[in-house]
């Protein structure tokens, strides 16, 4: 009786499972996009020209207004990955990096590679997650 029914049919009943729970998920954290800046890196907004607002990691950024808070951003720490570019193989796959805001945007001492951008990461943070040559990519990012 039941052997006219393809065994395909379970099968893309799963898989329409599975795509129908995945898109239904909810996000991980924000979206924006990224830059990149060189130093010199202070006076930044957060603590001036104390350079002990820097992580020995190098692991720091400036933030946008969307982040920026008037200022109480200052000190926070970003869960930050590389989801996408314009340019194919510019992310570094499954890598996050954590950075601390010690800037805003506007005000930071060097200008970021691309204008508008959601965070603006030093060199190295930049580097840890996406080819260095970009010069903004699409990322998503969360509060630790």
């Amino acid at each position: 009786m039941f052997s006219n029914m393809p065994r395909t049919q379970p099968i893309l009943q799963w898989l329409s499972l599975f795509i129908l729970v995945e898109l239904c998920l909810p996000s991980h954290g924000d979206v924006g996009t990224a830059a990149q800046y060189d130093p010199p890196y202070i006076p930044a907004a957060c603590y001036g020209s104390d350079p002990s607002q820097f992580p020995s990691s190098n692991l720091f950024a400036a933030v946008g207004d969307g982040i920026w808070d008037n200022g109480a951003s200052c000190g926070r720490q970003y869960l930050v990955r590389c989801i996408s570019a314009t340019a194919p193989e510019t992310c570094v796959v499954d890598q996050t990096v954590q950075i601390r805001v010690v800037d805003y945007v506007p005000t930071a001492a060097s200008n970021p590679s691309a204008g508008g951008t959601t965070i603006v990461l030093s060199k190295t943070a930049f580097g840890a997650i996406a080819n260095s040559s970009a010069a903004s990519i699409n990322i998503e990012f969360q509060q630790v």
